[in-house]
């Protein structure tokens, strides 16, 4: 079956986002805090706004990815991977230093509801955000709309307080439904497993508006723009369809050089036994021919939602 013709059952609905949790910076240098320290500008970020947004080491590798989005002047929410929050958020608070600036793990107090496919339009209403990033009030929670998957299947991220407000009245999501358009939706979410093995353009994140190059300084900040400057970026992101299921760290390899990696995979899903897809990192130069592979594995490389520039430097 086409993702684009997908059925109500198979990827209409929503569901509690377990894997994910939730930081929140708070206070009076908040925004300037995380200004200086994601590979996005906070500053400017208003809460009719989400963002996409990169943590990086001093090596310039990705250490988290987020979704960023302010509840307030002073208060701002950061989802992410839940398996790699607690090492995020202490690395994070070792640099909070004199800031009036608050971290903490959110995840027990925000409620995070993944949301797809066409009759979320008809449930949300007025609430449905009908830019891509863009967030609406929707009783008492907060709707983000999240990057179509491939074939237009549109995603929203609902957050709301804890008991506080339920997400709105749809049919049960199946989490592998979830994770295949998350996937095929080509935005690359680091992982415990896949953490500091990125600089952000291999994640293609710059081409989905999570770099601005116009901020100013964060960490690894030199290295994400001599790889966009000066011609260094040779891997890129792929969306492949595979033979069996992946998961995220696992190393790829090219029949032209066995014995050396050619790749990872960052993101993977199932939907039902026979269809597997994931997010792969890869040397350009891998696509012009012969096969990938995990182990028995066979990869076949599909287009992703968006444009990517494939040119070797």
């Amino acid at each position: 079956m086409d993702d684009s013709t997908a059925t109500a059952s198979e990827f209409d609905g929503a569901l509690r986002l377990a894997d994910w949790g939730v930081i929140r910076a708070r206070g009076a240098d908040a925004a300037s805090f995380l200004h200086s320290q994601l590979t996005q500008d906070i500053v400017t970020l208003d809460e009719e706004q989400a963002r996409l947004a990169g943590y990086c080491s001093a090596k310039g590798r990705l250490l988290a990815t987020f979704v960023v989005w302010r509840e307030g002047p002073e208060d701002f929410l950061l989802a992410c991977s839940a398996d790699l929050l607690s090492a995020t958020l202490k690395r994070l608070s070792m640099f909070v230093l004199r800031a009036r600036c608050k971290l903490t793990n959110a995840s027990a107090e925000i409620d995070l509801t993944g949301i797809a496919g066409p009759g979320a339009r008809a449930a949300l209403g007025t609430g449905f955000p009908d830019a891509i990033w863009q967030c609406r009030a929707l009783g008492g929670g907060r709707a983000l709309r999240l990057p179509d998957a491939l074939g237009g299947v549109p995603r929203l991220l609902f957050a709301a307080a804890a008991g506080a407000a339920a997400a709105p009245a749809l049919p049960a999501l199946d989490l592998s439904a979830w994770s295949w358009l998350e996937v095929s939706s080509g935005v690359a979410r680091v992982t415990a497993a896949t953490a500091e093995q990125f600089v952000p353009q291999m994640l293609n994140l710059e081409l989905l508006g999570g770099v601005n190059f116009q901020k100013g300084c964060y960490p690894g900040q030199e290295v994400v723009a001599r790889s966009q400057y000066r011609g260094t970026l040779k891997r890129r992101t792929y969306l492949v369809d595979s033979s069996a299921a992946l998961t995220p760290g696992q190393e790829v390899f090219h029949s032209a050089d066995p014995a050396q990696p050619a790749g990872m995979v960052v993101l993977a899903a199932s939907l039902r036994p026979q269809r597997h897809r994931a997010l792969v990192e890869l040397k350009i130069a891998s696509l012009d021919g012969g096969e990938l592979r995990v182990g028995d594995v066979l990869l076949r490389p599909t287009e992703l939602p968006y444009s990517l520039a494939t040119e070797a430097a």
